[in-house]
């Protein structure tokens, strides 16, 4: 479980309080907060704190004094027109702080973020604790033919078999010599901050991630999106759902224009209108590469 009962206990405790406040504040991320959203088999995404909503955004966009427009459905088509046109400091007013319990691995593909303030659990510290991500068996799959950074079908059988028991008993093995080496029982021990160097990039950490909604929208275009790797994406899917309960007029909007949307190239445009037009277009005489024209195709015909 990604929770023991004491910490369960602690957000209980946590939610069970309220605080009066001037600030404006989302019903539907009061909602949230605190809770523990399970994500993969020992992760898990919750809310700490947030500052603003679809409000604080028109209202950044019109530099005014109090609620944003005088009314809902100015609200939401001035969104809507900010999100389309590529305007980025009105929804930087808006921040959440989660904490996030992750493999090392997706952390490590997490960060490449920048544009966040992160402070992660130290294992120079701390000891981490004996927990590993084990994917499930339909997701433990071959390496792709045509994408070198993505997996293709899912191993069966005695493969996939295979390779899980690998995978639990290196995880094992590797945190039975961290916690030897660390043992201070009748001897020095290995510094923490050495040890560490054995543990598998399997192994869970746990960070504090504070993000305005801007730059959370562009993690989640990128890790939302179907061709991102399993193991983020569904804290992608995750970070979505609450993101929609915090901001809904924002959210659509990125749903809209981001999430559902397609890039075009001026070639495609271009390749786009001579179809419209009654033309006949080739890969030729479209000015693209083959790689460029699959894509193209991949979305004219979805």
């Amino acid at each position: 479980m990604p929770l023991s009962a004491d910490q369960q206990a602690e957000i209980e405790a946590q939610r069970a309080q309220s605080h009066p406040t001037r600030r404006a504040v989302s019903a539907g991320m009061e909602d949230h907060l605190y809770t523990a959203h399970q994500v993969l088999d020992h992760g898990f995404v919750r809310v700490i704190d947030y500052m603003g909503d679809d409000a604080a955004i028109c209202q950044a966009a019109r530099v005014s004094y109090g609620k944003g427009t005088k009314s809902v459905q100015n609200d939401e088509g001035l969104i809507r027109y900010l999100m389309r046109h590529w305007h980025s400091t009105p929804f930087e007013m808006c921040e959440v702080k989660l904490h996030v319990k992750l493999p090392v691995f997706v952390a490590r593909q997490w960060i490449r973020h920048r544009t966040a303030n992160v402070n992660e659990y130290s294992a120079r510290y701390s000891i981490l604790d004996r927990e590993f991500y084990i994917p499930a068996p339909e997701h433990v799959a071959a390496q792709s033919e045509v994408n070198n950074q993505g997996r293709g079908s899912a191993l069966e059988g005695e493969e996939a078999a295979r390779v899980l028991e690998i995978l639990k008993a290196d995880s094992t093995r590797c945190y039975d010599n961290y916690e030897a080496m660390i043992n201070q029982d009748g001897q020095q021990g290995l510094a923490r901050e050495l040890a560490r160097m054995n543990l598998p990039a399997n192994i869970y950490t746990q960070w504090y991630w504070k993000v305005d909604l801007h730059n959370l929208f562009h993690f989640l275009r990128l890790r939302a999106d179907p061709h991102a790797q399993y193991e983020i994406r569904v804290y992608a899917d995750a970070m979505c759902k609450i993101v929609a309960d915090w901001v809904p007029f924002a959210y659509k909007a990125f749903e809209d224009y981001r999430l559902g949307a397609v890039n075009l190239s001026a070639q495609m445009a271009e390749s786009l209108r001579n179809m419209l037009a009654g033309e006949t277009v080739t890969q030729e005489s479209s000015g693209m590469t083959a790689r460029e024209w699959r894509e193209f195709e991949a979305i004219i015909r979805k």
